[in-house]
């Protein structure tokens, strides 16, 4: 165990108490963490105790790399929420948003032979259709139950207590490779908390981005994280397809860090100031400062016109859309993706972001935040923080999935013993629970 190990597991601060839940986002820019409760109002709000937000450190867009800096990053966001909240947290749900994120359609039916439909029998037909999954190499993060079948009925959304002779089931399974998650997991595990689930990020973004009529009429929910650019459609209440491009608000951060010869720090704060998606009159004669990559005034360029920002900033921010757009084509998800599209994320907030969108996907589109919690702050209520807000709503008031828990990861210490439930004696008593 390490000395920050060791600090975590004796400091001294009070015990979770019950309903608290610890969610947490470990992305390129920052390490965000959540602490909430569920209030016991007829609305079900959720009010959020404590936030702890850190830059990141040791992680990229494909992963982590580097475990110390990472792990340090996260211990001190936790640290931060666990000292606002007064609670400590001894498991965390997290976000996940990598390169390898994607969504698949698996169908499974079964005989029901004219009687009446039970929750055995939805335990069942879930389970058969889970059962075509075979890849092995990917692990499942969520199967959303799209629509049931009940005979010649299509579009169920609920079937117990109807009569049918076959049932059947459509899921939305989104799955990653487990190299990456089980590198997050780690991190987790050693910042002593158990991993409670996995939450894809444009997911998580859309709970909380999305009012009801969005997510039954058709919408799509765009994440525009600072390593990648994911997106999720959801139709009829239920989440449809996920997917993602791995370029972000990063890749705008290195190409004004190139085009304006001026290191990364003033990069982000010169896309953060001045970054437009469109020129304006006077952009070829208001100058930007940009500060040099070294202390040689030869090598140092003072000044750079807007327009010159703004050249560098569309193209990226075009390529990105347009892929997004084909993958949604490609996907054959268009149509159900609705006319709507709300933009979250931090990158999402450069100016005129959100026309370049419309014109891209022909589509209206508006800029999303959290929404349907209490007690954030004005500084953690914006659009890079929608999607950590809606891992609260997932797990608190998330819909009902075919699947609970963490995905398997075998071999990542705490989280390890989770995995007990794929052990043959806890498969035999599963069985026996589902069918006597």
């Amino acid at each position: 165990m390490s000395l920050g190990q060791q600090g975590r597991a004796l400091k001294s601060s009070p015990a979770q108490r019950p309903g608290v839940v610890g969610v947490l986002d470990i992305g390129v820019s920052k390490v965000a963490c959540f602490i909430a409760r569920a209030e016991h109002t007829p609305q079900r709000s959720i009010r959020v105790d404590g936030v702890g937000h850190q830059s990141s450190h040791g992680v990229h867009a494909s992963g982590i790399v580097d475990l110390d800096a990472a792990e340090g990053a996260v211990r001190q966001a936790i640290e931060q929420a666990e000292r606002m909240a007064g609670t400590a947290i001894t498991s965390v749900t997290l976000n996940y948003c990598g390169p390898s994120l994607r969504s698949n359609r698996v169908r499974g039916v079964i005989a029901i032979n004219g009687r009446e439909i039970t929750e055995r029998d939805v335990r069942r037909v879930l389970k058969t259709a889970l059962g075509a999954w075979n890849d092995e190499s990917r692990s499942i993060i969520h199967a959303v139950p799209q629509r049931y079948g009940v005979d010649s009925n299509s579009d169920v959304r609920d079937p117990r207590g109807m009569f049918a002779t076959r049932l059947g089931v459509e899921l939305c399974v989104v799955s990653a490779e487990r190299a990456p998650l089980r590198n997050l997991a780690l991190v987790v595990d050693r910042c002593r908390l158990d991993l409670r689930s996995i939450v894809a990020t444009p997911y998580a973004a859309g709970m909380a981005a999305l009012v009801d009529d969005e997510m039954h009429l058709g919408a799509t929910v765009i994440d525009m994280g600072a390593g990648a650019t994911s997106f999720a459609v959801f139709s009829d209440g239920a989440l449809m397809h996920v997917g993602m491009v791995p370029l972000g608000g990063q890749s705008i951060t290195n190409d004004i860090a190139r085009g304006l010869n001026t290191p990364l720090a003033a990069a982000e704060r010169i896309k953060t100031m001045y970054g437009n998606v469109f020129e304006g009159p006077d952009d070829d004669v208001d100058m930007i400062d940009c500060p040099g990559m070294c202390d040689d005034p030869g090598l140092r360029t003072d000044q750079a016109p807007r327009a010159l920002l703004t050249r560098v900033i569309r193209p990226r921010l075009e390529e990105i859309f347009e892929m997004v757009r084909d993958q949604l084509e490609q996907s054959g998800v268009y149509r159900d993706a609705g006319e709507r599209v709300v933009l979250v994320g931090g990158a999402s907030q450069i100016d005129g972001v959100s026309e370049l969108v419309g014109r891209i996907l022909n589509k209206q589109v508006r800029l999303g935040r959290p929404m349907r919690l209490s007690g954030l702050g004005d500084a953690v209520n914006g659009a890079g923080f929608a999607a950590i807000a809606g891992t609260l709503h997932h797990v608190i008031a998330g819909p009902r999935e075919a699947i609970f828990g963490p995905p398997r990861l075998p071999g990542t210490g705490r989280n390890a013993s989770r995995q007990g439930a794929h052990h043959p004696v806890a498969q035999l008593w599963n069985w026996l629970r589902e069918n006597f």
